[in-house]
């Protein structure tokens, strides 16, 4: 007979070993999906990890774009893995992701055509308030009215998706544009484009941005003691309310800073590698997120290398779809497989397997 048994404490050595066996897993799982459809499950699984990075005829576009995929995923994942530490899950960052792109884009274009070194510090500040209001409607309705933040900021991001709409076809539309929906292309506006910082790098102030959260989360959660609090709410909730951490607050700030770093990414990439507001901006790094930060275990270096892995995907995919015609459908599926198998597998880190005869009372 086999079964679980609950193990005293949670096992170290899993985990650091569960993204591990998971990706591999993963690898496995991927490859016979890409078997059955009639592919070769080596090549496809060769194309995405490997040549992006290390094949010459692709590696000059595809090392630059390591970054560009990356850093929006890190910076959504930051915010959301202080949530999920503390037991506040907010499943909305795509809708916050898209508002900070809206509010940034809003205050570009109402600057149009000044050239000003202020305007993009500007667009800075208005993405990161966008996505921060946007996270408040979940955090302020469970503190005041005890509801789901799971359900709310997941209804959110629909809502977004209509305003999004909306602006790309009305207010923010180009009046230029001969009817077409969406609002200017920002990479003909110097002041208010994220350009590139180092030149066929991909490197963007995004990129900085994104570091520059993983170094603040890395000394919030280790040194500060609000990361402690935080720590503390999720690992036992009893003791935090007994050493007298306040619910409320933790709430508001973990929901609002998710929001905020969502909002960020948004803006940096409406005004760089996006480069306008359209009906399709969003392509779902906020949802991608929740898988980086899982697979990243919550821990900032862990979700720097997992933004990294995660955005490989991205751009392996890509080439396979276009060198092998695997369905995008496919990708998508493979990358879901590693949110599957992690989370299977991370049973292991409180569950041992034991093989034996069931015990008769």
């Amino acid at each position: 007979m086999v079964r679980l048994e609950k193990r005293p404490q949670p096992s170290k050595k899993w985990i650091y070993l569960t993204p591990i066996v998971a990706v591999v897993a993963t690898m496995i799982a991927g490859g016979i999906m890409f078997a059955i459809l009639g592919k070769d499950p080596f090549e496809a699984i060769r194309t995405i990890f490997w040549d992006p990075l290390f094949n010459e005829q692709f590696a000059a576009y595809s090392r630059p774009q390591l970054l560009v995929k990356a850093a929006p995923l890190i910076l959504i994942a930051i915010g959301l893995s202080l949530g999920f530490r503390a037991g506040i899950w907010n499943i909305g960052a795509e809708g916050q992701y898209i508002m900070g792109a809206i509010f940034g884009a809003a205050v570009g274009l109402a600057f149009y055509p000044t050239e000003s070194w202020i305007i993009f510090p500007l667009m800075v500040i208005a993405g990161a308030i966008g996505g921060l209001l946007w996270a408040m409607i979940p955090g302020v309705l469970r503190v005041y009215f005890r509801t789901n933040e799971i359900l709310v900021s997941l209804l959110l991001v629909y809502v977004a998706e209509f305003i999004l709409a909306s602006m790309s076809l009305g207010l923010l539309r180009n009046p230029e544009g001969a009817g077409f929906p969406g609002s200017r292309n920002f990479k003909s506006y110097a002041s208010a484009h994220n350009a590139e910082l180092i030149a066929g790098t991909g490197m963007h102030w995004g990129v900085v941005a994104a570091f520059i959260a993983v170094i603040f989360a890395y000394v919030l959660l280790a040194k500060h003691m609000l990361g402690f609090q935080i720590r503390l709410t999720g690992e036992a909730p009893r003791a935090a309310r007994f050493g007298g951490v306040n619910p409320a607050r933790l709430i508001l700030f973990c929901l609002g800073t998710s929001g905020a770093l969502a909002g960020l990414a948004g803006l940096f990439e409406v005004s760089g590698p996006s480069g306008q507001i359209s009906i399709d901006f969003n392509v779902g790094y906020g949802f991608t997120a929740i898988i980086v930060a899982f697979l990243g275990r919550l821990h900032p270096v862990g979700i720097l290398l997992a933004g990294l892995l995660m955005a490989l995907t991205y751009i392996g995919g890509e080439l396979a779809s276009l060198m092998l015609g695997i369905p995008a459908a496919a990708i998508q599926a493979f990358q879901g497989m590693l949110l599957f198998f992690l989370l299977a597998v991370d049973v292991l880190t409180n569950y041992r397997v034991s093989f034996g005869k069931a015990e008769v009372a």
